[in-house]
């Protein structure tokens, strides 16, 4: 099934709210940013205790942990509605490390737990997750945490190259994508895709957010 998933990258919860009433018409899933500082060069709004996303049990929150200590960071966005938390490989010391971010979370309430991996990091790095995660993200710019970072090319032959190795793996891909690039993304094996500035910039973005679907069936 494809999933076209509208990206916000937050500095307040006003912009939480702003995005929600923007893609609501359109999508159900959203997809939520957090950086700190550390692992990603920006700073992002995160939630603190007792805040809880946009009638979040009616939608499904994905929240993106681009952060050096993800665990306490998963729990707050859980603890806010969102159902699936995401965190970078490569901000783990060890597979039990994960493991007990993972069992935290879903203990905690998320439904789905997932890997995310920058371009330039061998898809071997998230070899001891794969069969304790639900999805891995793909990183499809070479600098994260903020929009409009142009697409890499390089991220067609890894999503294939990954396909190849794990068929039955739910593969997101998140970074520039727009209407050129989502068809041979599916092609390759992608059925979930993180979108921001091509959704976020349009004039219509209901009917970028169609188009994108139907782009991205037709390359299955």
């Amino acid at each position: 099934m494809i999933e076209v998933v509208p990206t916000v990258v937050p500095n307040s919860p006003a912009d939480i709210d702003a995005f929600f009433e923007r893609s609501r018409g359109f999508a159900r899933t959203f997809h939520v940013d957090a950086a700190d500082g550390i692992f990603a060069p920006n700073v992002t709004w995160m939630p603190p205790a007792g805040i809880r996303f946009p009638e979040s049990d009616e939608y499904f929150y994905e929240a993106h942990l681009m952060v050096e200590h993800p665990e306490a960071v998963g729990n707050a966005f859980v603890a806010a509605g969102a159902k699936r938390i995401i965190a970078h490989a490569m901000a783990f010391e060890s597979e039990d490390e994960a493991k007990h971010a993972f069992d935290a979370w879903k203990s905690n309430g998320a439904k789905e737990v997932g890997i995310a991996l920058l371009i330039d990091a061998p898809l071997e790095t998230i070899e001891p997750f794969v069969l304790s995660c639900d999805c891995v993200t793909l990183m499809s710019i070479p600098r994260i945490g903020v929009q409009g970072i142009p697409f890499d090319e390089r991220a067609y032959g890894r999503v294939a190259d990954l396909h190849a190795r794990y068929p039955e793996l739910m593969i997101e891909v998140d970074g520039g994508i727009g209407v050129t690039q989502i068809a041979t993304l599916a092609r390759a094996g992608a059925r979930r895709f993180a979108v921001g500035s091509a959704l976020s910039h349009a004039e219509d973005p209901a009917s970028v957010y169609k188009t994108l679907v139907s782009s991205a069936q037709s390359g299955l």
